[in-house]
């Protein structure tokens, strides 16, 4: 979803180069993704940000509140700190500039696709910057988050990084049902219902630190 047409139609023609990435509509702004959506939804939904009307964190919020909630790769020319972590928290999934390859592209589409997150490897650190920023919690139940296994601790690192269950099985020579197990352990430990909110929660509380250069 862009308002622009020309960008639309080139990442369409873009898209259309992929054996397994079909493009099931298209939708200049917020609004008019949302009535597409409503009889429609896609496995992934890309989207921008800066729209005429309802912009991309607007039609984020709206997707929650109608329950219409799908995998979100948001995909933008700005890379300001609160625009990238106000689109994670309206609930996107995934995050790239357009600056990114056809490959980098598609990549991420297929990781949405398989249940996975990802943000562009470059955003990382803005994340880690915006998350030290908030408001600390004040209240009992926001402190609280209960202790992660080795495991857990190193399944959360690929999650941050991206990986789908597939993609972590393979890495940690695990069996992917294992994985999910892991997974949904996380989020209850964590208190959050999906995978993005779950490597967000993870910044907030610290669980995730930048590495030394």
């Amino acid at each position: 979803m862009d308002d622009q047409t020309l960008v639309r139609q080139g990442i369409r023609s873009l898209l259309e180069l992929s054996t397994d990435v079909v493009v099931a509509a298209e939708a200049g702004d917020g609004d008019e993704a949302l009535e597409i959506i409503a009889t429609d939804p896609p496995d992934v939904l890309l989207l921008d940000l800066q729209m005429p009307g309802r912009d991309g964190i607007a039609t984020l919020e709206a997707l929650r509140e109608r329950q219409l909630e799908l995998p979100t790769l948001v995909l933008t020319t700005f890379d300001d700190d609160e625009l990238v972590l106000g689109a994670v928290r309206a609930g996107a999934h995934g995050y790239l500039l357009k600056d990114v390859t056809l490959d980098q592209l598609i990549g991420a589409i297929r990781t949405l696709a398989e249940g996975g997150t990802l943000v562009q490897p470059a955003l990382t650190a803005r994340l880690l910057r915006a998350t030290r920023q908030l408001r600390p919690p004040n209240t009992a139940e926001e402190q609280q988050a209960q202790p992660l296994t080795e495991r857990e601790q190193e399944i959360l690192r690929l999650l941050a990084g991206g990986y789908a269950n597939r993609e972590i099985a393979d890495a940690l020579h695990l069996a992917e049902g294992t994985v999910k197990n892991h997974v949904s352990s996380l989020l209850l430990k964590l208190g959050v219902r999906d995978r993005t909110r779950a490597v967000l929660r993870a910044l907030h509380l610290g669980l995730l630190t930048e590495k030394a250069p």
